[in-house]
């Protein structure tokens, strides 16, 4: 077993909620994650709805303004239906497999 370690960059709140709003409006974030995060690296779905879930329990202790909480609801909505999608899609390409 390999003992290298990848060192990991994190987003703080700010930076996720930047690009959540640009993913939202249908922009790129692209260049900001890129400039934040190790070149070549993803998020996957399920680790895009945590950080938001921690996002909004975040917002809510703080006593953020409904609009702000609304706004990064319906990006946990738009996460979900995205991920919905993909799942939809490899199980259709998995039957196609068969």
């Amino acid at each position: 077993m390999s003992d290298v370690k990848r060192k990991r960059k994190v987003l703080n709140v700010k930076q996720k909620l930047e690009i959540l709003q640009k993913l939202d409006k249908g922009e790129s974030a692209s260049p900001d994650a890129e400039d934040v995060l190790n070149e070549g690296n993803t998020i996957s779905h399920s680790a895009a709805l945590q950080s938001v879930e921690t996002l909004l329990d975040y917002m809510g202790q703080r006593g953020f303004d409904y609009g702000g909480i609304a706004a990064v609801r319906k990006i946990r909505v738009d996460i979900r239906q995205e991920m919905n999608k993909q799942q939809k899609q490899r199980r259709i390409t998995n039957f196609l497999k068969q």
